[in-house]
């Protein structure tokens, strides 16, 4: 249990219903206790009787109940001593508070409230106060390349930014907000953490005009560079309007939504079938495809003549969708070109964010 020296277990008893574990610890008389300010030992001044939720005992909730001295500091006066089985001010012991650490990694809080019994209030508090520790000892003296993404909690609810090593794939800092005070409320954290913003190399992020103006306030010095995941995002918007379109003037999708969308690895057999005989029945819709997956293909290699290649042919397809797509790229060409050479992604923002919106 983590006693320390100068205390013992009393009594241990079981009581009230349901029944649970109560262990009563003491201190042996005449000890002496160190300042919490200063480390002085002095006498005992009076006690007061303190409670901390402790890892149950089998299936019976167990705390631990004690007798808690206020000693005479010579400097600071009167003080309550620290206990070497649980924090300052908290209402749990440390093994308890490793386990809540654990299992709130694990899984979302409504959940972890329910398994611990305990009101999940009390449990960010836990969460709080150990996600705050460690971040003040981070280090991003060595960090050149960051990816910034927004997400939210649900549709429309809180969205917050999120900024991650591109290197480590780490969570760096997270903050409420998605537009420009985001970017500024990071950069003013490199500080904090022996860094400046003059060192940052590369950021990958979205076409999102708010972002892209603040990383040239923030970070003059760093290569913006367009994720190419919100780049096919933004192709399958498109494929979409032309589908919809189709759809208004009659034609037949029915069951088709999944042949259309996706990827050709994630299609069953069935599915691209049905993909091919939709492009010959409808002439336009086969039209996108075919941009639509030209321009993944393309993404994936260096050329960016080929790049250049497929924003005429999009414009030249008359699809207003494509076009505007096309013109989008173009005017965004340095950050989509700086994709194509050094392959850094947002991918394991899906996997941060996923995590956040649990």
């Amino acid at each position: 249990m983590g006693l320390g020296e100068g205390w013992s277990v009393k009594s241990c008893s079981f009581e009230g219903a349901p029944l649970e574990l109560l262990l009563k610890l003491d201190f042996k008389p005449g000890h002496r206790f160190a300042c919490p300010e200063c480390g002085t030992c002095g006498p005992t001044h009076d006690t007061v009787v303190k409670r901390w939720r402790h890892l149950d005992f089998f299936q019976y909730r167990c705390e631990l109940e004690a007798r808690v001295p206020r000693m005479d500091c010579p400097e600071h006066g009167v003080r309550l001593v620290d206990v070497p089985w649980a924090r300052a001010g908290s209402g749990f012991t440390l093994l308890f508070e490793a386990l809540t650490m654990m299992v709130c990694r694990e899984m979302p809080m409504k959940a972890a409230s329910e398994l611990l019994a305990e009101h999940d209030t009390r449990l960010w508090r836990v969460v709080a106060h150990y996600v705050e520790q460690a971040q003040a000892k981070r280090d991003w003296s060595e960090l050149k390349r960051v990816l910034i993404d927004e997400t939210s909690s649900k549709k429309g609810h809180r969205y917050v930014t999120n900024f991650a090593d591109a290197q480590t794939r780490e969570l760096l800092f997270m903050v409420e907000g998605h537009g420009a005070e985001a970017i500024g409320a990071f950069a003013k954290e490199l500080e904090r953490h022996n860094a400046r913003p003059e060192q940052i190399e590369l950021l990958s992020m979205d076409m999102k005009p708010a972002f892209i103006a603040a990383a040239a306030t923030f970070f003059p010095k760093a290569e913006v560079v367009f994720d190419h995941f919100h780049i096919m995002q933004m192709a399958g918007k498109a494929l979409d309007e032309v589908r919809k379109e189709l759809l208004r003037d009659g034609a037949d999708l029915k069951g088709s939504l999944w042949s259309i969308r996706g990827n050709a690895w994630t299609r069953s057999s069935t599915q691209q079938q049905q993909r091919r005989l939709l492009s010959e029945a409808y002439p336009k819709l086969g039209k996108a495809l075919g941009l639509r997956d030209l321009l993944q293909e393309i993404l994936s290699q260096e050329d960016k003549g080929q790049l250049a290649w497929w924003c005429r042919r999009a414009r030249q397809s008359r699809l207003v969708p494509f076009v505007r797509l096309s013109r989008s790229i173009q005017r965004h060409w340095n950050g989509v070109v700086a994709f194509m050479r050094t392959r850094v992604t947002n991918g394991a923002m899906e996997a941060i964010n996923g995590l956040l919106q649990l």
